[in-house]
């Protein structure tokens, strides 16, 4: 293990954990305003909370990555709150194993995300440098009548690829699995020269290979998942994906809504780090 964060402080390491602090919305038109506000993101009983609150907020309308040298910053303003952490020039990893053991909050239009994108645009611009979403679930326990037990329970493991917005691609594989719906469940992916696995609970749900991904970026078969990746997580109110499923849109009920972390895990092979392949302790 090289990284790792069990929570076991009174407030989020700020050596570990960076905030992203904007109203932009994710390119998604999502609804929230994203704070470094305590309330959004605590430490509490050994968990980090991230909190998504019915409430509005003003703040930048991009990301500080996106705006312009010397120029005025627009605002704007939204009607949620939430925060995102990332491990942006704190931490960023090339292979291995990446674990987060969670616990996801649930209504129409949440959008739990645990992710990473390049520490580096080597490549060009998202997506031709890559993104990794090792976890996403939006809408759970939404009534969903082709859904197992009628209630939406889909996990989705994803890969972002190609050109340059919006000649971007993706390889995503999505399942159904109940249990998410109740308590803590663990998300990973093995990643290795060439290869993904996803895994919930220990068991692999999804693969990718090198011959499923490109860039427009090179014309190196493993690009661009050969460059270091810094880790995110995020709790989102609407936007594009969940606001298009189940009962569309957002429902005001039952804010404010909880993401919760009890730990986050990052290993690297000891064996062949710069290839992953020790990685593969995992065949089930």
């Amino acid at each position: 293990m090289v990284w790792s964060d069990d929570f076991d402080g009174h407030t989020v390491d700020r050596s570990k954990w960076g905030y992203d602090v904007d109203c932009w919305g994710g390119g998604n038109n999502e609804r929230q305003c994203y704070t470094d506000d305590p309330r959004n993101a605590s430490v509490k009983d050994g968990k980090l909370v991230i909190t998504a609150r019915k409430e509005y907020s003003t703040g930048p309308a991009l990301p500080e990555r996106m705006r312009e040298d010397g120029k005025k910053v627009a605002v704007a303003t939204k009607s949620f709150t939430s925060a995102r952490l990332v491990t942006r020039e704190k931490a960023a990893w090339r292979y291995g194993k990446i674990e987060i053991r969670a616990k996801l909050p649930q209504g129409q239009g949440i959008w739990s995300a645990i992710w990473m994108l390049p520490e580096n645009d080597r490549y060009g611009g998202w997506a031709a440098s890559g993104e990794i979403d090792i976890l996403e679930a939006v809408n759970l326990g939404v009534s969903c009548k082709d859904c197992e037990g009628g209630r939406e329970s889909t996990i989705l493991g994803t890969l972002h690829f190609g050109g340059e917005w919006p000649k971007n691609k993706l390889a995503s594989t999505e399942i159904e699995y109940p249990p998410v719906l109740d308590g803590y469940h663990t998300y990973a992916i093995i990643w290795r020269k060439g290869a993904f696995r996803w895994l919930v609970d220990g068991k692999v749900f999804a693969t990718k290979q090198a011959s499923d991904w490109s860039t427009t970026g090179t014309d190196d078969p493993d690009a661009p998942f050969d460059q270091p990746f810094y880790l995110i997580l995020n709790l989102a109110v609407g936007g594009g994906l969940p606001e298009s499923r189940n009962d569309k849109g957002v429902s005001p009920k039952g804010f404010p809504k909880e993401m919760l972390v009890d730990w986050v895990r990052v290993s690297h092979c000891s064996v062949e780090p710069e290839t992953g392949d020790v990685c593969v302790d995992q065949e089930s």
